[in-house]
């Protein structure tokens, strides 16, 4: 089973109301026979878990049995509660620092099992957000949370470039000479054919 939640992008009032953290950023990777590294993406807003487990949660409850415990890599969770009050129940917080990938939440149900999910930092360019949440929901996929993120890394420093190229060569009259209107006008030069009359 595939599931994707987005919601349309928040309009600047949204992000004023309250209805602001009902917009939820997941994707969750379809059951398979072998298990990926990790069973999807998370993108939160922020780095408040109080502000961003409800939500989370509300959604995985029914699709994964009730969630009864969170445990994140404290290096990037300044704050954390140890416990979070979720839809009439409690979601309690851990932390592990050398077991657990900095870059990973990892969820787990009483009935059901355990689930790693990757944590894109919250201040992440769309594209690559993107990229991060197909590449974590692949079934297939043997990556860490923390290798996918230096490989996302790597790609935008290799899009990045290549838009500084792109400006410099731009900016050297490239951008002119793809454009045949822009291109100055050669004269025509008449040739003498032999065995044809010249006109002059």
């Amino acid at each position: 089973m595939t599931a994707t939640v987005s919601y349309p992008p928040p309009t600047l009032e949204d992000r004023t109301s309250s209805s602001y953290s009902s917009y939820l950023r997941l994707s969750l990777a379809p059951v398979g026979p072998a298990p990926a590294l990790l069973d999807g993406a998370w993108w939160p807003r922020s780095r408040d878990l109080d502000a961003e487990l409800p939500a989370l949660t509300a959604v995985l409850d029914p699709l994964w049995g009730r969630i009864t415990r969170v445990t994140v890599n404290p290096t990037y969770w300044p704050v954390f509660p140890r416990k979070v009050p979720v839809a009439g129940h409690v979601v309690k917080v851990g932390w592990f620092l050398a077991e657990q990938d900095p870059h990973e939440l990892m969820l787990l149900s009483y009935q059901v099992g355990r689930w790693d999910l990757l944590v894109i930092p919250p201040r992440t360019p769309p594209a690559s957000a993107a990229w991060l949440m197909a590449a974590a929901s692949d079934p297939l996929g043997t990556s860490t949370a923390s290798r996918l993120m230096e490989e996302a890394a790597r790609l935008r420093t290799v899009a990045e470039t290549d838009r500084a190229v792109e400006a410099v060569w731009d900016s050297e009259g490239g951008h002119e000479a793809r454009d045949p209107a822009s291109r100055p006008r050669i004269p025509a030069v008449a040739a003498a054919i032999p065995g044809q009359p010249k006109w002059m």
